[in-house]
């Protein structure tokens, strides 16, 4: 009975007991903790930056060959099924659990900090350090973050929804390692894709919850003791678990519905009320550089000059998307059944990532306007602390205090629909993919969440959750170059004109 049950539960017993195990040595020896993560963190880099941009760059062309190819109309499901979920919906909820947090956090900052220490070969805080800053941001919140969430998704769900097997990253590889799968590989393979998912996902909430402090410090004078941080997580922490309990029917559509409307309204708001003609003609420049030099972007690494610039910034993100990708990979392929592989992927690709570019250019660009025709000092702001960008931002506008409460509810909304996305995804890869995931998985991995955000923040702040991010996406990145491969070798079984 007792081998019966750890068979069963091996997975959760196995990854809660590592996170558990983190914890308590956050808890109790956080120096060590920070110059072990310090350590690999540094060795990843020093070794294997080129491997994030190979392999990124990869799963573009990959996903892109799919959709393309004559396995683009097979569907994900049986042939006669339809979506589960109309278009809106599904949009909203992808990108909800896919960037919220992020864009927030990062539109007006991102920019700002390249323009202000862009790479040695380009002059800090000139109008083309301010080009840089855009061709950047868009390619680092472009199409390449949603490619790596492309292949997770469509892997899980060709062989769950498509061949019938459990909705886990281990079942996306039964073409090489057949019955296997439900062995200690198979379960190795999960506990790497729970590991990844927790501290990808505890980045995030570190970021949303330190933007949310400074919002509020910022508007009320709170205070910025790190104890105020983390009360702010705690109480996000009890909304998000309620809303997993909930469901995603009434839980994160509702939410991501709501919060897709909110972002769109305060997006035009923002573009209405500064200079309309200056953005969109930002829009059209950053586009046309994005397109014309996306390979060129994808691979460089700039080893002659401003290589620590490259890895501080785009193996980060490269790595933060992957340690993402089993979390909203799931949850992706778990919405997106009925839908042909072409309409899955091109989708996915262009829809959420257009609107990330438009996000960009109004807050962003704006904030360069600001910076290069006002000399605003938003710039300086965001080079001290990154987090406080937007509502320093938001204070050349007029309702400034209405707008900086709707960016902060905001926030709070996409750090619940993130987090109570993470906590359903971590309680079905913890029990075998199942749909219906038990109430007390959810509250141990909402509780593990927050717990691990919290131990990063006290450890190393903002240094520390870029630096796990990192650390945590190593492994998981091997496991997505053999996913490619597990998923070529099952569409090419399929039976396709």
């Amino acid at each position: 009975m007792l081998r019966e049950y750890l068979r069963r539960e091996g997975v959760f017993l196995l990854s809660a007991g590592i996170i558990l195990f983190f914890i308590g040595f956050g808890v109790t020896r956080p120096d060590l903790l920070d110059a072990g993560s310090s350590a690999v963190h540094a060795a990843i880099l020093d070794n294997f930056s080129w491997l994030y941009l190979i392999s990124v760059f990869f799963f573009l062309v990959f996903a892109l060959a799919l959709a393309l190819s004559r396995y683009g109309t097979i569907k994900l499901g049986y042939d006669a099924e339809r979506p589960q979920y109309g278009f809106f919906g599904w949009i909203a909820m992808l990108f909800a659990a896919g960037m919220g947090i992020g864009l927030l956090f990062w539109g007006v900052s991102e920019p700002l900090v390249h323009f202000l220490q862009p790479p040695p070969f380009i002059d800090a805080a000139s109008p083309d350090a301010a080009a840089f800053a855009m061709r950047y941001a868009f390619f680092h919140w472009g199409i390449h973050p949603w490619a790596i969430y492309t292949i997770v998704s469509l892997s899980i769900a060709y062989f769950s929804f498509r061949r019938g097997m459990p909705a886990l990253i281990s079942s996306c590889f039964y073409p090489v390692l057949g019955e296997r799968i439900y062995g200690a590989a198979g379960k190795m393979v999960d506990v790497l894709a729970v590991f990844a998912t927790v501290f990808g996902t505890a980045t995030s909430l570190g970021f949303g919850a330190l933007q949310i402090h400074s919002g509020l410090t910022h508007l009320y004078g709170l205070s910025s003791a790190i104890s105020v941080t983390i009360g702010i997580i705690l109480i996000a922490t009890a909304l998000f678990m309620a809303s997993a309990i909930l469901g995603v029917e009434k839980g994160v559509q509702v939410l991501s519905k709501f919060n897709i409307v909110l972002a769109t309204v305060l997006l035009f708001l923002v573009l209405a009320l500064g200079s309309p003609p200056y953005v969109l003609n930002v829009f059209a420049s950053t586009l046309g550089g994005y397109i014309n030099n996306i390979i060129d972007l994808s691979l460089q690494s700039y080893p002659f000059a401003g290589f620590e610039w490259s890895r501080d910034w785009t193996v980060f993100y490269w790595a933060w998307w992957i340690s993402w990708s089993p979390f909203v990979g799931l949850f992706i392929a778990r919405i997106s059944r009925g839908r042909t592989i072409r309409e899955f992927v091109l989708t996915v690709l262009t829809v959420p990532t257009l609107f990330t570019f438009v996000w960009f250019t109004i807050f962003g660009g704006s904030a360069l306007h600001l910076e290069l025709e006002e000399g605003a000092g938003i710039a300086a702001v965001a080079g001290e602390d990154v987090s406080l960008a937007l509502f320093a931002f938001l204070e050349h506008y007029p309702f400034a205090g209405i707008l900086s409460l709707a960016a902060i509810l905001l926030l709070i909304v996409f750090f619940v629909t993130s987090a109570d996305s993470a906590t359903v995804v971590l309680g079905s890869l913890t029990s075998g993919g199942g749909l219906v995931v038990p109430n007390y998985k959810k509250v141990v991995w909402g509780l593990s969440l927050s717990a691990v955000a919290i131990v990063l923040l006290l450890t190393g702040g903002l240094d520390a959750l870029q630096v796990m991010a990192i650390t945590a996406a190593f492994p998981f990145m091997l496991v997505m170059i053999g996913l490619c491969y597990t998923l070529a070798i099952g569409l090419s079984q399929e039976k396709v004109q």
